[in-house]
């Protein structure tokens, strides 16, 4: 679950959250245990054909089902050991020790925390703001979201867009200044763009109607 990223002060570290929930390899196996069940609708094309090409080589519907019942749960195994190894990935959030002037920061993943490192292997914090406001008559509400990349010695981590409704310049302001004494540079950016309006069918079904008109005359 998603949350605005933030940062919180704590007796020992000061932390900027970016996804809510706990952290650990068996919280992240649990959790992936729900989203491998469509694996197996994903690839249930080749193993509808697998179970056609039985059933044409004349075997029992028994030893198809069977088969289709393996096959399905093997994808789902699969799926699941997939899912798990790309969201123990995931940044929950990043922690900055001790509070007040940070000599250490680490990366907290959905599979554990990381080594602690020292605060200047962060080189910079880049920050985009992502505003796409409805077009005229639209009804629904402008969508903000806040890209977070993380320029660090030797790599770098850049988290997909998270929704965001705060004040980005005031989360920038702040990380500014908890980063400062440590030479981080913070970088916030904003890109504004307008949804695009939905295409409408009316005037292909006008034409479409027209021509069968002047076909029958």
């Amino acid at each position: 679950m998603a949350t605005d990223p933030l940062l919180r002060q704590g007796p020992d570290s000061t932390d900027l959250v970016l996804r809510a929930g706990p952290a650990g390899p068996a919280w992240n196996v649990l959790t992936s245990a729900g989203s491998a069940l469509f694996t197996p609708l994903v690839l249930c094309v080749p193993t509808l054909l697998v179970a056609f090409w039985m059933a044409l080589a004349g075997a029992r519907a028994s030893t198809v089902f069977v088969v289709v019942g393996v096959i399905a749960g093997l994808e789902y195994l699969l799926g699941w050991l997939a899912l798990a190894f790309f969201q123990a990935r995931h940044i929950l959030r990043v922690e900055f020790a001790p509070t007040g002037v940070p000599a250490s920061l680490r990366l907290v993943r959905a599979a554990g925390p990381d080594d602690w490192l020292p605060v200047d292997t962060l080189r910079e914090v880049r920050l985009t703001h992502e505003v796409v406001e409805p077009y005229q008559g639209d009804r629904k509400p402008a969508v903000s979201t806040l890209v977070l990349e993380l320029v660090l010695r030797g790599g770098r981590e850049r988290l997909a867009p998270l929704p965001f409704d705060g004040d980005p310049q005031r989360l920038a302001d702040a990380l500014e200044a908890l980063l400062g004494p440590a030479a981080v540079v913070v970088e916030l950016r904003t890109e504004r763009s307008t949804r695009d309006r939905p295409r409408s069918d009316s005037t292909w079904f006008s034409g479409g109607s027209a021509s069968a008109g002047s076909g029958g005359g």
